[in-house]
């Protein structure tokens, strides 16, 4: 990483943490829309969609066995129109997923679509509420809140990218990657990095379950795992940590994807994300799912060959 780019980095990821910054990114969606459309996404998604008191609601939607299929953002549109957000790359797995129980139902799924988000992030000394910054909310854009722990800020999802980039510049745009170490920084877990098929919902985070799950609802698909974990305290067997790398990453280097994570010899993990170190106050950090006898502040070695990096469990935010 040249010099500009990580001091483009290191003051974009000060932006996001202290008075504000925005990052444009694209966003995958599904329209789900019918006179049946809200019976039939309460009992797919774990929100309750029915009770819906903001435009937008986190959820997850589940596999019969209570494994994750997808973390997303639910839009409710009208009485008969919803939009469901996630990750670029991730729309046709949710589509097909949705269509999959979709039988004597009164709605109709439409294809993955990309919009474009403009996502803005804010600390203490940002906005003194957590509402659209900037000006007034375009016409026909969505609007959501951000997801993770500590996270202040707020998104808007309009069609196109060239209004999205107008958008944005008139809120600081900051790189990328200065929102992805934010992420990061916050615990955040993404689709197809730390969420898998495999992945426990509670395995987010208690957070996590508090933000996209209801337990006054009726019954969803699913449900029976979810409420298990729930009663018997949240114990999950592969928690997503963040660890701050203490040793091992000179500026610019950062753990790899897949690295593997050792405690007294023994493999508890793997890294499934990680930024890289952009100064003394800005060390590298990484996400990865880790067997639940490591404990909140414990030193870790990173391993990849011969190289072994030292980094300590932190709960976030990093602060960092």
């Amino acid at each position: 990483m040249n010099p500009d780019d990580l001091e483009r980095n290191r003051s974009g990821y000060e932006s996001l943490c202290g008075g504000g910054g925005a990052v444009v990114v694209p966003r995958e969606v599904v329209t789900v829309e019918g006179p049946d459309a809200a019976r039939y996404l309460q009992g797919q998604l774990s929100q309750d969609i029915e009770r819906m008191d903001t435009p937008s609601s986190w959820s997850f939607i589940l596999q019969p066995t209570g494994r994750l299929d997808a973390l997303l953002r639910v839009h409710r549109v009208s009485e008969e129109s919803f939009v469901l957000e996630v990750e670029a790359g991730a729309g046709g797995a949710l589509a097909t997923r949705v269509r999959r129980f979709l039988i004597r139902t009164k709605a109709t799924i439409s294809d993955p679509q990309t919009r474009w988000l403009v996502a803005q992030r804010w600390g203490s000394s940002g906005p003194v509420s957590d509402d659209v910054a900037g000006g007034e909310v375009p016409p026909g854009a969505l609007v959501g809140a951000p997801l993770g722990p500590g996270v202040h800020g707020a998104d808007l999802i309009v069609d196109s990218e060239s209004e999205a980039r107008v958008l944005a510049a008139g809120r600081t745009e900051v790189p990328v990657a200065a929102l992805e170490r934010h992420r990061i920084a916050h615990a955040v877990p993404t689709m197809g990095a730390e969420l898998t098929a495999e992945t426990i919902p509670g395995e987010a985070g208690s957070w996590a379950i508090e933000a996209c799950v209801s337990f006054t609802k009726g019954c969803y698909t699913g449900q029976e795992l979810v409420a298990r974990i729930d009663s018997r305290g949240g114990n999950v067997p592969r928690p997503i940590r963040m660890l701050v790398v203490t040793e091992g990453c000179a500026i610019g280097e950062a753990p790899g994807v897949g690295d593997e994570i050792r405690v007294d010899g023994a493999a508890v993990g793997t890294v499934t994300s990680s930024c890289p170190a952009l100064g003394a106050q800005q060390p590298a950090l990484a996400l990865a799912p880790l067997a639940r006898s490591v404990e909140m502040g414990a030193v870790v070695e990173i391993t990849d060959g011969m190289v072994v990096r030292h980094a300590v469990v932190t709960a976030p935010p990093a602060g960092v």
